[in-house]
């Protein structure tokens, strides 16, 4: 195996700003790479959190297993509306990609993932800065998806039919 090169902790923020534009490129995986780097230099550095639980979620359409991972990295956030406000991210983000991969009758799970990230967004905007509207955002951003697609509707409570034996 080989042994990984250790940033040093003055190229840290400079090596944030290389995730993100790594991030714009569409390249999650690489901006994944640099912030597990300058995690190991800096274990506490929201930034580096928040770019590496936005890096994984952008995988979610390639690989659903990386959900856990994202559920992990968020627990780290140290702010409470910032943990509140990215875990609706991780929600809508992993609604989004089961939407994509067209499941059959998988509109009611995509459904109740899109009200999880709303009850999020509407805890975090309760707790933002009178500045912030990112969380009302995203609420709307789901509740505009969910309204655009017929499929996406809650598990239907209606009684099943009786079998008629003969």
């Amino acid at each position: 195996m080989f042994q990984l090169k250790t940033l040093s902790p003055d190229a840290v923020p400079r090596a944030l700003a290389k995730a993100e534009r790594y991030r714009l490129l569409n390249e999650p995986g690489e901006a994944v790479s640099i912030c597990l780097d300058a995690l190991e230099i800096d274990p506490d550095n929201q930034q580096a959190i928040t770019t590496l639980l936005l890096a994984i979620t952008e995988q979610f359409e390639s690989d659903m297993t990386r959900v856990h991972e994202a559920w992990r990295v968020v627990a780290r956030l140290t702010d409470e509306y910032e943990r509140i406000y990215y875990s609706g991210i991780i929600h809508e983000r992993r609604a989004k990609a089961f939407l994509r991969h067209s499941t059959p009758r998988g509109g009611t799970r995509v459904y109740e993932w899109l009200r999880e990230a709303m009850a999020c967004y509407e805890k975090a905007e309760a707790l933002r800065a009178p500045d912030n509207d990112d969380a009302l955002l995203r609420w709307n951003a789901c509740a505009r998806l969910i309204m655009s697609d017929r499929h996406l509707a809650p598990v239907s409570e209606e009684p099943a039919e009786p079998l008629l034996l003969e």
